[in-house]
């Protein structure tokens, strides 16, 4: 049983639709910066180190209030 011609025109523009989409995504991922190894590594580090910096800053003041809480109690 075929198509009728509006259902058959249909489907073509979506998969026209789908093939503009994948082809538009392929672009714009062609656009990307991608990170090389050592970008990727000196930002791991960077972002470690920030990370240790504020839980050590966190450990200190949570220590300090601590401190003052027992002294008054």
């Amino acid at each position: 049983m075929a198509l009728p011609a509006k259902a058959a025109a249909g489907k073509e523009k979506l998969t026209v639709r789908i093939s503009r989409y994948f082809r538009s995504v392929i672009a714009e991922l062609k656009k990307v910066h991608w990170s090389t190894r050592q970008e990727l590594v000196t930002y791991t580090t960077v972002v470690l180190a920030a990370v240790f910096l504020v839980a050590l800053v966190v450990w200190l003041v949570d220590s300090l209030f601590s401190f003052i809480l027992g002294f008054i109690m």
